[in-house]
């Protein structure tokens, strides 16, 4: 066995700021804890919530390192107390409460999952922060079913590109909103039977056209704001509508009066804070129902760019320009 080191590169934020405030910094390797175990990070995945973070509107839950970073891949260093469902060396990919931004990183053994065959660990690293959200919101907690229709805004970023491809193999009739021509033919291409651009189109005036006046059945929603009512005009009756983060803002005023009418159901939820008794069992399920799918090439990620570590400035000031169509990642080595 390789002797592991006592410290490792990590990206720390020393003051809230632009992308320059990630600063690489020397840090001790973290030592896991009983149910834990020590990966040795190969790529690391960047989201919103880490640009949240960086700003200082999102800081992590008690008992979470201050490093940023939600998901990773890599191999398994070490074992922490009781785990028996690895080993050291096995390839990994996880969901953490922080901490991914770094060459080593602890993870809760049952939120770890095998790399799916024929990806790299990088593609890898790519899949659990949008994947495990998109399945408790969309399948759990919204109850998506085979021959209802969906509608996710933001069509090309990790999340939208998730739900359209497990939506429509899920059964669902699938509707998407994005910024430019390219990013919706890249959502049609995905899988998306509508692909909407909001900037040109009415995304409500389009919904009730293409769906006879109804509406559709469930709407996964990250923009919040302006869209809340919106959204609301283009549910059907008894319409699902799950919001996951609000990036025009959660404080609007609004006519509840169609909620009411339409008997709506209006959810929310993170993930991060979340017990890690839920989190083990949303791996469970996407082990046992999406990661063969990956692993057929049906559902895939779409990778955007990667980036050193040491930039994560730079893969922050990406994310910041919208540009990207997928995921953006931190590699390692």
């Amino acid at each position: 066995m390789t002797e592991l080191p006592s410290t490792m590169t990590a990206i720390a934020i020393p003051t809230p700021g632009g992308p320059e405030a990630l600063v690489p910094q020397t840090r001790p390797v973290p030592v896991p804890r009983a149910g834990q175990i020590l990966v040795r990070v190969a790529a690391a995945g960047v989201n919103r919530p880490d640009v949240m973070q960086r700003k200082g509107f999102y800081p992590p839950p008690p008992g979470a390192p201050d490093i940023p970073g939600l998901e990773i891949a890599g191999t398994v260093a070490a074992l922490g107390e009781g785990v028996t469902s690895w080993k050291i060396g096995d390839e990994v990919c996880a969901l953490v409460s922080g901490g991914g931004y770094a060459e080593y990183c602890v993870a809760e053994a049952g939120a770890a999952l095998p790399v799916p065959a024929g990806l790299s660990l990088v593609e890898a690293a790519a899949l659990p922060e949008t994947f495990f959200t998109v399945w408790t919101n969309v399948f759990d907690l919204a109850g998506l079913k085979a021959g209802e229709s969906f509608l996710v805004h933001g069509g090309t970023s990790g999340i939208g590109t998730t739900a359209i491809q497990l939506a429509k193999a899920f059964g669902a009739k699938v509707f998407t909103t994005a910024g430019s021509a390219e990013k919706c033919a890249v959502c049609r291409d995905l899988g998306a039977d509508l692909a909407i651009d909001y900037k040109t189109q009415d995304f409500v005036t389009e919904i009730k056209q293409a769906t006879g006046g109804k509406g559709v059945n469930v709407i996964l929603d990250m923009v919040g704001g302006s869209y809340i009512a919106r959204n609301y005009e283009a549910a059907s009756p008894q319409g699902r509508i799950v919001q996951i983060a609000f990036m025009e803002g959660s404080k609007v005023q609004i006519d509840y009066m169609r909620l009411m009418l339409k008997r709506l159901s209006h959810m929310g939820s993170t993930l991060r804070s979340r017990p890690d008794a839920e989190k083990a069992a949303i791996a469970a399920s996407l082990k046992a129902k999406v990661w063969p799918l990956i692993a057929a090439g049906t559902v895939k990620p779409v990778m955007d760019q990667s980036f050193p570590l040491t930039d994560a400035a730079g893969a922050h000031a990406r994310m910041e320009s919208s540009a990207h169509i997928g995921k953006i990642m931190l590699t390692v080595g």
